[in-house]
């Protein structure tokens, strides 16, 4: 496997560049708190991947997405145990990153010169929590219907632009099979490609 590696890194000529990423001199003060971004990345991983498997079965029409649920959670070989993991996950991911910005804040290292990495940083914070809002539709059970109901509803106070901040979301005045496929597209399209391309820009 070791020979394989060195062949592909060879052929592609990425070492140079990945190099100082995977074997970069680390202080001698390190604690656990060292891992939290490597973790963070790690739930990303393991949320894409259950995520694709669990579109695979997933219906966004209002009137099949509940039964497309019951299906996964029923009927699908190990669908109970791969929603459980993205359910789960999603939690865990947002406890991570919030821990992860809270260490960093700590320990000051916001500062320069890395104010750039931080904001980046509370960028990947705010798309996780989008990501767990437009996810927590998606089982359309009158659970998730009526706390996207409230939640879409606070932007209306805002004052001038609140009413199109909330039209924008839900795709008209109410919460509808619109706003059920405008969440999806967001939450497996729109949002994972800028955590994907934030989440490389923060490592770098």
């Amino acid at each position: 496997m070791n020979r394989f590696i060195h062949f592909i890194a060879d052929r592609i000529g990425w070492e140079p560049y990945i190099k100082p990423f995977m074997y970069k001199e680390l202080g001698p003060n390190l604690n656990w708190t060292a891992v939290l971004g490597s973790l963070c990345a790690l739930m990303f991983v393991v949320e894409a991947a259950t995520g694709i498997f669990l579109a695979m079965y997933y219906n966004p029409a209002p009137d099949l997405a509940y039964e497309s649920i019951n299906y996964i959670m029923n009927d699908v070989t190990l669908g109970r145990v791969l929603r459980g993991i993205h359910h789960w996950g999603a939690g865990a991911m947002v406890i991570l990153v919030f821990v992860h910005m809270v260490t960093n804040f700590f320990s000051g290292s916001f500062k320069a010169p890395r104010e750039l990495t931080w904001l980046v940083g509370v960028v990947l914070f705010l798309v996780t929590l989008g990501l767990g809002f437009t996810g927590y539709l998606l089982p359309w059970d009158q659970k998730a219907y009526w706390a996207t109901v409230v939640s879409t509803n606070i932007p209306r106070d805002i004052p001038l632009i609140g009413n199109v901040i909330t039209r924008i979301m839900l795709g008209g005045d109410t919460v509808s099979g619109l706003t059920l496929t405008r969440f999806l597209a967001t939450h497996m399209l729109i949002l994972p490609a800028l955590l994907l391309f934030s989440m490389l820009f923060h490592i770098y």
